[in-house]
C-alpha cells in the first residue's frame, strides 16, 4: 500500500503541476487592445442542412460594428433551404456573398474542400471564421477579434461557447468540457505551445492560410480545419489569444448524448495528428488525472486514507481557482460548483471514447 501511496503523490504532483500552470491564464488580464484597428475582414461560416440557423444567426453577424467586412457563407451541399435562405438575405445585403458546393467524387463530404472554396472567395486579407449554429455575444465581436492582429501575430484564438440550459445536466457537461478544453488551449499558447483552436471563433489571414498550402497536409482527414490548421501553423510568435467577453461566440450545443458521444468521438480522433510533442503534453495530463482518480479510490479504503483526503484536497482548491477564473472570463461560473463531479464524468467518457474509437472509426463532417 506505501507503494500505492508514493505512486499516488508522484502523479498526483504532476497533475497539479498542469494545473498551476493553468493559474497563469486564470488570473490574466483581459488587456484590451489599445484601439481597434478596423481591418478589412471576411468572415467566413461553412453551412450544412442550416436554414434555420441561419435565419435566427446569420442577422447578428451582419449586424456587427465594423465598417469594412463581408460575409462568405458556403452552402455545403445542403438538401434543405439552406441556399433559398442565403440567396434571400443577399438581395438584401450585399457584404453577403454565397459559395454553392455542390458534392463531387473526389472531395465527397469534405468541409475542408469547401472551406477553402470559401477562402478563395474572400475578398478581405483577414478571416475570422465562425459556424453557422452561431452567435456572437455581442455587435463588438468582429472588432475584438481582429483588433489582436498585429504585424506578426496572424493567428487569433477565440473563444466558442454554448448557449445556457439551466435545466440540462447534459448541457452542463458540454460547457464544462468547452470551458477545459478553452482553459487548456489558451494555456498552452501562453506557454508558447499552441496546439489548437475551434472554427466556433477563429481567425487567421489569407497569407498565413496560402503559406502553410493550405490544408494540404491532413486534406485526406475529414475533420480537423481548425484544430490541426492550428496545429500545423501556429507557434509562440504568430498567435494572439482574445478572451474578451466582448469577443466571444456561443452555439447550439447537442441535444442528447448519443449525439454528443458521436461528435467528441470526432474531436478525439483528430489529436492523434496532432505534432508530437502536443500528444505527448495532452496525453500525460489525462494519464495523470486517470491514474490520480484510480489511486484516489484504492487508497480511500486502506490505512492512508487521510493522506489521500489531503493531496485531493489541495488538488481542488487550486482546480476551484481554476475553474472559477477561467469561468468568469467568459460567463460560465455556474459550472464551478459542480466541477469535481463534471471531471469524473469526462474522464470516465474520454476512456469510453478512446476505446470506441480503437474499435471503429467515428463518422465526419456531416
Amino acid at each position: 500500500m506505501l507503494t500505492i501511496l508514493i505512486a499516488f503523490v508522484f502523479i498526483g504532483l504532476i497533475n497539479l503541476c498542469y494545473y498551476l500552470g493553468f493559474l497563469k491564464f486564470a488570473f490574466a488580464k483581459n488587456e484590451n487592445p489599445p484601439a481597434y484597428k478596423n481591418l478589412p475582414v471576411s468572415i467566413i461560416i461553412c453551412a450544412k442542412n442550416e436554414a434555420e440557423n441561419l435565419k435566427n444567426f446569420l442577422p447578428v453577424i451582419l449586424s456587427q460594428d465594423h465598417p469594412d467586412f463581408e460575409v462568405v457563407v458556403i452552402n455545403d451541399a445542403s438538401i434543405d433551404e439552406t441556399l433559398e435562405v442565403l440567396e434571400d438575405f443577399q438581395s438584401r445585403d450585399s457584404r453577403l456573398k454565397i459559395v454553392d458546393v455542390q458534392n463531387n467524387e473526389a472531395f465527397w463530404a469534405n468541409k475542408k474542400y469547401a472551406i477553402t472554396l470559401g477562402i478563395k472567395k474572400a475578398k478581405k486579407p483577414y478571416l475570422l471564421f465562425t459556424d453557422a449554429d452561431c452567435r456572437p455575444e455581442t455587435s463588438q465581436w468582429l472588432k475584438e477579434m481582429s483588433a489582436h492582429f498585429e504585424e506578426k501575430k496572424s493567428i487569433v484564438l477565440g473563444y466558442g461557447g454554448y448557449f445556457i440550459q439551466t435545466r440540462s445536466i447534459l448541457n452542463k457537461i458540454i460547457r464544462f468540457e468547452t470551458l477545459f478544453t478553452a482553459i487548456q488551449y489558451f494555456s498552452y499558447a501562453g506557454w508558447g505551445k499552441p496546439y489548437m483552436g475551434v472554427g466556433r471563433n477563429l481567425a487567421y489571414t489569407s497569407e498565413e492560410f496560402f503559406a502553410q498550402n493550405g490544408f494540404a497536409t491532413h486534406l485526406h482527414i475529414k475533420s480537423g480545419d481548425d484544430d490541426l490548421f492550428v496545429n500545423q501553423a501556429a507557434n509562440k510568435r504568430n498567435t494572439a489569444l482574445c478572451f474578451s467577453p466582448l469577443g466571444i461566440t456561443r452555439s447550439v450545443p447537442k441535444s442528447d448524448f448519443k449525439s454528443w458521444f458521436t461528435q467528441k468521438r470526432r474531436h478525439v480522433s483528430i489529436a492523434s495528428h496532432y505534432k508530437v510533442e502536443h500528444q505527448f503534453m495532452l496525453g500525460l495530463f489525462y494519464t495523470t488525472q486517470l491514474l490520480f482518480w484510480i489511486l484516489f479510490f484504492i487508497l480511500l479504503f486502506g490505512p492512508f486514507w487521510q493522506a489521500a483526503l489531503g493531496l485531493l484536497a489541495v488538488r481542488w482548491v487550486v482546480q476551484g481557482m481554476v475553474f472559477y477564473n477561467s469561468g468568469k472570463k467568459f460567463g460560465e461560473t455556474d459550472l464551478f460548483w459542480v466541477f469535481p463531479f463534471l471531471e469524473l464524468f469526462l474522464i470516465s467518457a474520454q476512456l469510453i471514447i478512446f476505446i470506441a474509437n480503437i474499435i471503429s472509426k467515428p463518422t465526419h463532417w456531416k
